[in-house]
């Protein structure tokens, strides 16, 4: 073994290392090289130790196997580990160190039981980094085990080893156990209350997470950055995120983390404006570099408002930041189905080309983007070419395929599904429903709903959309109640499918009656959608009067979906006095449509308003807008 001889090929140290008589100062040429990780001196430290007869010294060795570990030479720490007649905690808790450090979190509990059965006495110094490792694997089963062990061996005191007993039981979802830790402690510190904080946000226990920021300033701690973003974080996660904006605002110096958990927070809630007015703040302030997170999701932010332009700049920018891999492999996938959203199929390629096609990330979003697209076949074919690559496929690759498959090729993916290891994952089932609701096989979508071992929120959504989608209003009533009997409490999305449901369906009746324990016994506040539902339910029943005054009480202005179901129903029901009042509303809201303004025209036209007639056909013109094909100028009467 190289190690133990000495190399003539190295050079003296330096006429003072060869006078080296004690210990200490070896020792302390060790600390240096530990310090500084150069491995080099270290070695030759280590033969001129040798050359002095201390090889067997355990001090000495303890100290090697330390510089080892600390200039990451696990194989010579492990080397002089195995020398020791006797391990020592010491020597073990370097070890240890470079698996926690390096994210060998199996390899740091295995050599902690093995240190264990030869006789080390575990310490406040070895636990937290064996805590550690259970917090990176979620290995739960072990920490409690540690957790034994700190117990027997008195550590349960220890102010260090406390704090990581709160971190492993947070980041292993048991928070009960975490905050019992918490309270039992004899002193804490900055951290403890950190930890504590950021472990109830980890498990979505986020008034916990503000109400203990309350708490932690009585006891008369001081919030650092940490807690702040950790903070902001809980509001974001609520859908708070001016409250997160106050406590940036209050911030002297906001690092990355802070930008970033405010823009992930406005895109969350759909504010995606306010993300890229965040973002160029951020730039143009140049105080703070953006990282690969906050890239991705100012990208995402892109996508959902269609904004190419800045999405380039966006794309040329990271690229100038980051490296091409380290780029494309993080903000790849967002980037690609951005410009999938405003069809730009060229540059979705070109993006796809540059990601690592061993990540099967990639091609869930290409898939996922061509399925968007509504190119169902190359959706497919992408897929396929997964396959033949030997790829293993995930939930995400079967949900992103299923919308691009017709019913035959549906089935076969049903096939597919019952025979590999997707079946308990309820995401897959959910989208095998939607599959069959599009294709019109609303039976077998509910064999799927009915078959299902659990469901969430999106299967009982999903199942009462499709038959909505097939005018089974008052199978999606029944099916609404069910859900409630099950313990799932109706979300808001869960009352626009069945809004949507009874609107297609004709139940006008039970459809207010949805709407109405919606607000009043639910609380739940009611969004564009819910009233534009219910617009619709009105005016498809004829009750176009009733549509009209329900919109004049909405809280929020009615956009042009909802005054495009009152123009579709009044056209329906020929009632031409409501139909002229929605295409002015139309003309009003959206004045860069030109099939609004012909619609208009014809409406002044048939009641004999030829002169507004004219007018809003100027108006059409001298904004330079071309008259859909389709349309007429002419039904009652000569325009020109």
């Amino acid at each position: 073994m190289r190690i133990w001889q000495p190399h003539r090929g190295i050079p003296s140290l330096s006429a003072t290392s060869l006078a080296l008589s004690s210990s200490l100062e070896l020792n302390h040429l060790l600390q240096l090289c530990s310090k500084s990780k150069a491995l080099d001196p270290g070695r030759q430290l280590h033969q001129q130790i040798i050359m002095c007869g201390l090889g067997h010294d355990s001090f000495m060795t303890t100290k090697l196997v330390q510089m080892y570990a600390d200039c990451r030479d696990l194989e010579s720490a492990h080397q002089l580990f195995e020398r020791l007649s006797q391990p020592n905690v010491f020597a073990c808790t370097s070890i240890l160190w470079f698996y926690s450090q390096n994210g060998m979190s199996s390899e740091c509990v295995d050599f902690y039981g093995e240190t264990k059965l030869r006789g080390v006495v575990p310490d406040g110094y070895v636990f937290p980094k064996v805590l550690r490792a259970c917090a990176q694997s979620g290995n739960f089963q072990v920490g409690v085990l540690v957790h034994k062990d700190v117990i027997t061996f008195g550590a349960e005191l220890n102010l260090q080893v406390c704090n990581s007993l709160i971190d492993m039981y947070s980041k292993c979802g048991d928070v009960e156990s975490a905050r019992r830790v918490f309270d039992q402690m004899v002193e804490r510190d900055l951290l403890s209350w950190n930890s504590m904080i950021s472990g109830y946000v980890h498990n979505e226990f986020l008034k916990s997470a503000v109400d203990l920021l309350d708490s932690m300033r009585l006891k008369g701690f001081v919030p650092d950055l940490v807690t702040w973003n950790t903070v902001m974080d809980a509001y974001c996660r609520m859908g708070q995120c001016d409250e997160a904006w106050k406590i940036f605002e209050g911030i002297k110096e906001p690092n990355v983390v802070s930008w970033t958990t405010l823009i992930s927070g406005y895109s969350r809630i759909g504010k995606h404006q306010v993300t890229l007015t965040i973002f160029r703040n951020m730039v143009s302030k140049g105080e703070v570099l953006s990282d690969l997170a906050c890239i991705s999701n100012v990208i995402v932010s892109c996508r959902h408002l269609g904004a190419l332009t800045w999405g380039r700049e966006i794309h040329a920018y990271g690229t100038k930041r980051e490296t091409w891999f380290a780029f494309y492999k993080s903000a790849g996938p967002a980037l690609l189905t951005m410009y999938a959203r405003c069809k730009r199929l060229r540059d979705a390629t070109n993006v796809f080309n540059l990601m690592d096609k061993f990540d099967v990330v990639s091609w869930n979003a290409m898939i996922s983007s061509l399925s968007d697209l509504r190119m169902e076949n190359r959706a497919l074919e992408c897929f396929r070419r997964m396959q033949n690559m030997g790829l293993g496929n995930n939930e995400t690759t079967i949900s992103a395929a299923l919308p691009a498959c017709d019913l035959e090729s549906g089935k076969q993916m049903h096939a597919y599904i019952l025979r590999s290891s997707f079946s308990p994952v309820i995401a897959v089932w959910n989208a095998l429903i939607h599959m069959y609701s599009r294709c019109g096989h609303i039976e077998a979508a509910y064999s799927v709903f009915s078959n299902m071992a659990s469901r969430d929120f999106v299967s009982w959504n999903t199942m009462i959309g499709g038959f909505g989608m097939h005018g089974s209003g008052r199978a999606a009533l029944q099916l609404l109640q069910q859900m409630s009997h099950s313990g799932l409490c109706p979300d808001s999305t869960t009352f626009t499918s069945v809004l949507s449901a009874c609107s297609h369906s004709g139940l006008l009746h039970e459809g207010l009656q949805v709407f109405r324990r919606m607000t009043k016994e639910l609380g739940i506040n009611p969004g564009a959608e819910h009233y534009a539902c219910v617009v619709d339910l009105l005016a498809r029943a004829g009750c176009l009067e009733d549509a009209v005054g329900f919109i004049k009480a909405m809280p929020v202005e009615a956009d042009g979906r909802v005054w495009g179901a009152v123009l579709a129903a009044a056209q329906a029901h020929q009632n031409v006095r409501v139909a002229m009042l929605a295409s002015q509303r139309l003309v009003h809201l959206e004045p860069g449509h030109a099939g609004h303004y012909v619609t208009l025209a014809n409406m002044y036209a048939r009641v004999g308003r030829w002169d507004d007639a004219v007018r809003v056909r100027k108006g059409m013109e001298s904004r330079g807008l071309v008259k859909p094909s389709g349309y007429s100028w002419v039904e009652t009467g000569n325009l020109h």
